[in-house]
């Protein structure tokens, strides 16, 4: 699915909801920063993985993206017996991407890889985030792992086998200012809380591989709150579909607008969707509902 649109071309029906919808053929504002929502079904297998991304940051391009999002894991998503040996961002993955993205002269934030640390043990989940040039702008490790242990339903522990993260990124994306985060963070809101005051965020980014069973009820209304209470924008690009045994995702990758008015969605099933961030919307409703500027702790 690829929406370059949005859905109304009647301002005043949703200028309550706080963005303006516009068609695409009315558009009576700037463009600050058109973003790419990228899902995929990432598997067992690096290569074709990596094939599947760059076939999606093609279809981005095309279609005018300045920035990609891709989602969690996007170069390996299996066993872990098999999985490939984790590589510094200079490696084969981070080459890769750093040629796409000089390639198509697009942003490009290549959701997460399995980055190689000081412990043999344990890789850290990276998202890498790449200039129109291919240069390495920022990197962000995840900072909250996710060790669930629910009997007869669900366990998993992610720090097994990743370290945590220690820093929260915010990186200037030609004066948009982009707040990192991976999966699991999205339930922590302090994390963002401090990306939307101190680093000044105005869009927030999950790429994400987010379990179906909790997908369905969390996914959504995690990402519409994270948007509300900070005030940005929210892209959110997710895996779907199974991956291994007893693992699969819930997608229903999305960008949302910081009312908390869900733009855009991509389905179930690879694909992406596009939608352009309007600041002189942000500024607006932060001027109108002042909460950032009123807050006491």
């Amino acid at each position: 699915m690829l929406d370059v649109s949005v859905r109304r071309s009647l301002p005043e029906l949703d200028r309550r909801r706080g963005c303006t919808l516009w068609s695409a053929a009315v558009r009576p504002y700037a463009v600050d920063m058109r973003v790419a929502v990228c899902q995929l079904n990432s598997r067992d297998d690096r290569e074709a993985n990596l094939a599947d991304a760059e076939s999606m940051i093609d279809r981005a391009a095309e279609a005018g993206a300045d920035l990609v999002l891709l989602p969690e894991y996007v170069d390996y998503l299996g066993p872990g017996a098999r999985m490939p040996a984790a590589e510094p961002p200079d490696g084969r993955v981070g080459r890769f991407f750093a040629a796409a993205a000089r390639r198509h002269g697009v942003w490009l934030i290549a959701g997460s890889f399995h980055e190689a640390g000081p412990d043999p043990d344990r890789t850290w989940n990276t998202t890498l985030v790449f200039d129109r040039t291919g240069t390495l702008a920022a990197s962000y490790r995840k900072i909250h792992l996710y060790d669930v242990e629910i009997p007869g339903r669900v366990s998993y522990r992610e720090s097994a086998s990743v370290a945590p993260g220690e820093q929260p990124v915010v990186v200037d994306v030609e004066g948009l200012r982009v707040g990192l985060s991976i999966c699991y963070d999205l339930r922590f809101p302090e994390l963002y809380r401090r990306l939307a005051t101190v680093g000044a965020a105005q869009l927030l980014v999950v790429p994400a591989a987010f379990m179906m069973h909790t997908g369905r009820d969390h996914w959504e209304v995690l990402l519409r709150a994270r948007a509300i209470e900070n005030q940005c924008y929210v892209a959110a690009a997710g895996q779907t579909g199974d991956h291994e045994p007893g693992r699969t995702c819930y997608g229903r990758s999305m960008l949302i607008d910081p009312w908390g008015t869900v733009l855009s969605q991509v389905p179930d099933g690879p694909g992406l969707v596009v939608n352009d961030i309007d600041l002189n919307c942000l500024n607006r409703i932060r001027a109108e509902l002042p909460s950032l500027a009123n807050r006491r702790l």
